[in-house]
């Protein structure tokens, strides 16, 4: 089995798709291949961070809307060939993607989006330019946050209070406002989620984390479950450190926010943010889930300045009889 094979069924297995009989192929490669055998961490990662947040169905309104701007697209269309059955075939995908469990979903749009470009292919020199337009505009035909491929830059703007997000859509696009509007946080939270550009996670990160210190927009699920995955499996210290400040409104209140504040002070490799997140908890030191994670730390932590500081919380802590 090649690198490249085992890669595009990396996916399959952590999400439960992949055939038995590839198993074993797959489980040999991994053994003997250390890049493979970070491609399936990464994944893993990926695949528990998006655990913890909520599976969302799509709209009844947003599939009417879908299969109506495909139908009117398909009556415009001269001349019927390989694209008119590919879209009649994406509507009726549609229609069962309900029911359609989260990985199977994610397979059949994949699907869909490969057959589209190999039918491209094949149709190019048979079919006229109205059509490839038609089909560029029946997968970009939604709304203007849906169209959002990805966040490229964050500028925070000195004394203002505004923030400049650059973000792609079929070319970069820009908007400005405060972290408070919907749309700008929209933007972050993607810029947050932002695996290939360093500089624009920490920055997201960052300004999500001041506005949830400052008791603006850390209400929403959303922007605490994009601080606890950053704090969890960021690969940046500095981008941990900022979710976990982000938090710390949270902690006495959010039963999820405590248990991810707890879990970093047992795995984080970062000393200094398990020291912070002993602190974080002492508003609830009584806790029964806290004092046992206080006392593993005691026991366990190799170092002796955060086993001293778990023992001192614990110390004050009324005993319980």
């Amino acid at each position: 089995m090649t690198c490249e094979h085992a890669q595009e069924i990396i996916a399959l297995a952590v999400f439960g798709e992949l055939p038995d009989e590839s198993r074993p192929q797959l489980e040999l490669h991994l053994s003997q291949c250390e890049a493979c055998r970070q491609e399936l961490q990464a994944v893993e990662a990926l695949a528990k961070a998006m655990s913890l947040l909520p599976a969302e169905e799509p709209t009844a309104n947003l599939m009417a809307r879908t299969r109506m701007k495909l139908a009117d697209a398909l009556d415009a269309m001269p001349n019927a060939g390989w694209l008119l059955r590919f879209c009649q075939g994406f509507t009726q995908g549609m229609g069962k993607l309900r029911a359609a469990p989260v990985a199977a979903s994610a397979l059949l749009l994949a699907g869909l989006g490969a057959g589209a470009y190999g039918g491209y292919r094949l149709g190019a020199h048979e079919h006229q330019v109205s059509e490839v337009d038609f089909l560029q505009h029946a997968m970009t035909s939604a709304t203007a946050a849906e169209q959002i491929a990805s966040v490229s830059q964050v500028i925070q703007q000195p004394q203002s209070g505004t923030v400049e997000v650059v973000f792609n859509r079929l070319e970069p696009d820009t908007i400005e406002g405060s972290p408070n509007d919907p749309q700008i946080r929209h933007l972050l939270l993607l810029g947050a989620q932002n695996r290939l550009n360093a500089g624009v996670r920490d920055d997201s990160v960052g300004l999500l984390a001041e506005a949830c210190q400052a008791g603006r927009v850390c209400d929403d699920e959303p922007t605490r479950n994009a601080l606890m995955v950053a704090l969890l499996y960021d690969k940046s210290s500095t981008v941990r450190m900022k979710a976990l400040k982000g938090l710390q409104p949270y902690v006495p209140d959010d039963m999820r926010v405590r248990d991810a504040v707890l879990e970093a002070l047992m795995k984080d490799p970062e000393a200094r943010i398990r020291t912070e997140a002993i602190g974080l908890l002492t508003p609830v030191e009584a806790d029964s889930s806290v004092r046992q994670v206080l006392h593993t730390v005691v026991d366990q932590d190799d170092n002796p300045e955060i086993r001293t500081a778990s023992q001192q919380i614990l110390d004050n802590v009324p005993q319980v009889q």
